[in-house]
């Protein structure tokens, strides 16, 4: 018995030691960045693209407002609570000393500079997707808005998710790098839609379901689901005929830019504040979202 004992003590330990080095954080290689330098005019292109002010400035902020990235929304879900941190680029408060290979690092890996694992409540899942040449230009748009002096809000999240060193066999399991959707000879833009949805629009963060541990379920890519902060339900996004196989391209592009559906409904809550964004892309972009969307293999919304 005290054999079977240790043994059982032993596999435990092992086990742990094994947990500890595969939850390890994993960093951008510094020599990637090597000749990249960002651009402001496209980092701007890329702010909206990502819907930043949606999540990091300040509640019901408008106007000039929305480029006050201080934090202090707060986002409920069924691990805790969630509050936006602030990434204005005051050097203290904010991320204003990080570097793009910092920002590269929080984006693609869900790292913080100081080595600790981000909550996926941050997207990075989507972001991990973007190049690193947009990242490089987020980062030096990032440091053209105005810088805010409020800390940042402490999560409310209870054990065991506040073991942050956890999240890194969340990754492993759930963080897929490269394409989500397959398509069927994708043109150049196929190809932009794609990126667009599945990377710096983060489009699955909302309308894909997740499991009971929070990860996303790939298999009901863009299905739709029950609306996790509220009444209601999330789209599905797919072509199928409890989604938008209804819409002609023209319809979602003309939707993602004015707001207003086929039936002229408009859009409301968090989908007003994407409108917002993605109207002030160029209309390629819009265009390239919607073929994608209709590109995507059907999926029935899911319950």
């Amino acid at each position: 018995m005290v054999r079977f004992l240790k043994r059982i003590i032993g596999l435990s330990l092992l086990g742990l030691i094994l947990a500890w080095f595969l939850s390890a954080p994993s960093y951008v290689d510094p020599a990637a960045f090597d000749g990249v330098t960002g651009d402001t005019t496209a980092g701007e292109q890329v702010f909206y693209a990502g819907g930043c002010s949606s999540c990091h400035a300040a509640p019901d902020a408008k106007g000039e407002a929305k480029y006050l990235l201080e934090g202090g929304r707060r986002f409920p879900t069924d691990f805790g609570t969630f509050i936006a941190p602030n990434i204005s680029p005051d050097p203290v408060q904010g991320i204003g000393k990080w570097s793009a290979l910092d920002l590269a690092n929080a984006m693609l890996k869900g790292v913080s500079p100081s080595g600790q694992h981000y909550y996926p409540a941050f997207p990075y899942s989507s972001y991990q997707r973007m190049n690193l040449q947009d990242i490089a230009d987020l980062h030096a748009y990032l440091n053209t808005l105005p810088a805010s002096g409020r800390p940042s809000g402490r999560h409310k999240v209870s054990f065991p998710f506040d073991v942050r060193r956890t999240l890194g066999l969340w990754k492993m399991m759930f963080v897929r790098s490269g394409p989500v959707a397959s398509l069927d000879a994708p043109s150049e833009e196929l190809l932009r839609g794609q990126y667009l949805v599945e990377g710096p629009g983060h489009c699955g963060e909302c309308h894909t379901s997740r499991n009971a541990v929070g990860g996303p379920e790939y298999g009901k890519w863009l299905a739709g689901g029950p609306n996790l902060d509220g009444p209601g339900s999330i789209p599905n996004l797919t072509a199928d005929p409890s989604g938008l196989a209804g819409w002609t391209v023209e319809d979602i592009a003309s939707y993602l830019k004015s707001g207003f559906t086929p039936d002229f409904d408009q859009a409301s809550g968090a989908m007003a504040d994407v409108i917002e964004n993605i109207a002030k892309l160029p209309d390629s972009d819009r265009a390239a979202i919607a073929a994608y969307l209709k590109a995507v293999p059907p999926q029935p919304t899911v319950k």
